[in-house]
């Protein structure tokens, strides 16, 4: 699940085009031409802008957030890629199973690490036995714990994992708990370097020079160097087991969002993603092209209503468990209007927390729909008994006491999230909510949401959903990366079954409905508010050759190139 992310998610759905955007089809179609007329040229340097800065943990193993991953996505491979379809398909490794639980991989010859070591079966066995180490501090033990043996392994009850046994140094089988329709899907296929990592504790790794300072992996790119919150650059890895890049390097630099137009106008920056706000800018450039795709992103406001035990989420935090106040601050926002605002109508309101681009995403009308109307709002919580008890226009709590929603939105460069936080807090007030915003430090936010810091109460968030739709990792009751803390035996039991392979077996229409009833249920029960979704937008210049994107995301760096002038 490389995608899931906390972060500014980006752009939009529209179906007009302007003069300069072009259809991703179309991009990519002209730049085709231009391959086939002159072929791709080596040489050259890249400028791609982040619009924050990383959290520093430049291993796929160990990343929290979306700006690290666009990171790593340079300088690191997985096992295997996924299609435009969403289909998984070899990469380094190919697989074969015959019954979804017993699986054989085996992996190419002569794949090389950054460091100049070979890349064998082994180096993956120390990522999954990393991960489900007890000192692991990541967040991808879910990625792991359905691998057979491996929970007796994290709780110290064994010292190998039941369900790997390596055949050779290039051949691995896998073995799960049981047969599921996405174990492949879900199965971390990302290898860990023995080599880099050798004497030094799992407990310390994430904090190690190997994950911060000289991160390395099998990918087009390798560091070359790092200054902490201001750039990273990469040189090609002549090596690289796809071939040479055609790039010579390539600099990733962190540019205030408001700067972004002007360092794409003159020529100081070749790519990057973007707010919408500085869409209609972009899009006039004559030296920039826009590429487009279709989006698996969503915007969520997530209601804090419990804790994260270690091992579990327990529901034991009350302010937010009346489901009818959750419903009326949901019908309280004017989602449309705010999209258009903050994001210049490139995106739409989204109803259940799966996009309208994956193929399990249930319609409107089998889903509670949330639309706008503050008299509803304002009904439901005279029923629930949040009503004013002393005339100053601000409601209580149904005992009479003072209630006060406390609102956190990240903080970034990104000069519109503050008002588009304020709007949203306004939502509230208007119907009688008063409510205060935070705006905690982008890579402060994440990890308060991570420790379900007493600070968050309610909260903004988006996730990527994966290539594979099961969002258990993100809303089952035993999950870290359920923020809201949610626990509903409904909602466990509808993910196992769209997984469970005597329920579903090889059925995706009945797996479909299963995950429609699952989306129901969450809009019922509202642990959360989806907002919108968004489409991925790229700006490119137009001297940049060989970029395509789709719905599964960027193609290989290793294939873009620069036109000579």
């Amino acid at each position: 699940m490389l995608l899931l992310m906390l972060t500014m998610l980006l752009v939009a759905c529209s179906e007009e085009e302007g003069d300069k955007e072009k259809e991703n089809n179309e991009t990519q179609s002209e730049e085709g031409d231009k391959e086939e007329a002159t072929g791709p040229v080596d040489g050259g340097t890249l400028v791609y802008a982040l619009d924050s800065a990383p959290e520093g943990l430049f291993n796929i193993n160990f990343y929290g957030i979306a700006v690290d991953a666009e990171v790593i996505d340079f300088l690191d491979d997985g096992l295997i890629t996924y299609d435009e379809e969403l289909k998984p398909q070899p990469n380094v490794a190919d697989w074969k199973t015959e019954d979804n639980q017993h699986y054989t991989f085996t992996f190419q010859k002569g794949v090389k690490w950054h460091n100049g070591e070979e890349l064998t079966v082994h180096d993956w066995v120390f990522a999954i036995e990393t991960l489900a180490h007890p000192d692991y501090d990541g967040p991808r033990y879910t990625n792991v714990q359905t691998i057979k043996g491996v929970p007796e392994f994290k709780a110290g009850e064994a010292d190998e994992i039941e369900g790997i046994h390596v055949v050779n140094d290039y051949e691995i089988e896998i073995t799960f708990d049981k047969a599921r329709v996405n174990n492949l899907e879900n199965l971390w296929t990302y290898p860990l370097s023995r080599k880099e990592f050798e004497g030094i504790p799992v407990a310390e790794m994430s904090e190690s020079p190997q994950v911060r300072q000289k991160p390395i992996g099998i990918g087009p790119f390798k560091v070359k160097e790092i200054i902490p919150g201001e750039s990273i650059q990469f040189e090609a890895f002549d090596d690289y087991w796809q071939g040479k890049p055609h790039l010579d390097s390539i600099v990733l630099k962190v540019i205030d969002p408001s700067l972004v137009v002007g360092e794409l106008e003159n020529n100081q920056l070749d790519m990057t993603a973007f707010h919408p706000s500085n869409f209609e800018s972009i899009q006039a450039l004559d030296n920039t092209d826009v590429i487009r795709a279709p989006g698996l992103s969503y915007y969520y406001v997530g209601f804090r209503l419990g804790t994260w035990d270690g091992e579990k989420n327990v529901m034991d935090y009350e302010k937010y468990h009346d489901k009818q106040l959750r419903k009326a601050m949901a019908y309280a926002i004017d989602r449309e209007s705010w999209i258009n605002e903050f994001f210049f109508g490139l995106g739409q309101p989204v109803n259940r927390p799966i996009p309208t681009a994956h193929w399990i995403s249930a319609d409107d009308s089998d889903v509670t729909v949330y639309n706008y109307d503050p008299e509803k709002a304002k009904e439901l919580l005279d029923e629930a008994g949040y009503v004013d008890v002393n005339d100053d226009g601000i409601r209580e709590d149904p005992n009479g006491e003072e209630f006060k929603v406390k609102f956190s939105h990240y903080a970034t460069q990104n000069p519109t999230f503050e008002a588009r936080a304020k709007a949203i807090t306004q939502y509230w007030n208007d119907v009688g909510l008063a409510t205060k915003l935070e705006m905690p430090e982008a890579n402060l936010y994440y990890e308060q949401l991570e420790e379900a810091d007493e600070s968050m109460e309610v909260f903004f968030g988006g996730w990527s959903t994966g290539t594979d739709p099961d969002p258990t990792a993100l809303w089952g009751s035993d999950q870290l990366w359920n923020y809201p803390r949610w626990v509903n035996e409904k909602n466990d039991q509808l993910l196992a079954d769209a997984i469970d392979i005597n329920v579903v077996g090889q059925d995706q229409e009945k797996r479909k409905q299963i995950y429609m009833e699952w989306q129901k249920n969450v809009s019922e029960e509202v642990p959360m508010i989806t907002i919108a979704e968004l489409e991925e937008v790229m700006a490119v210049n137009t001297r940049v050759q060989g970029v395509e994107m789709d719905v599964s995301g960027l193609n290989s760096s290793h294939e873009w190139w620069i036109k000579p002038n």
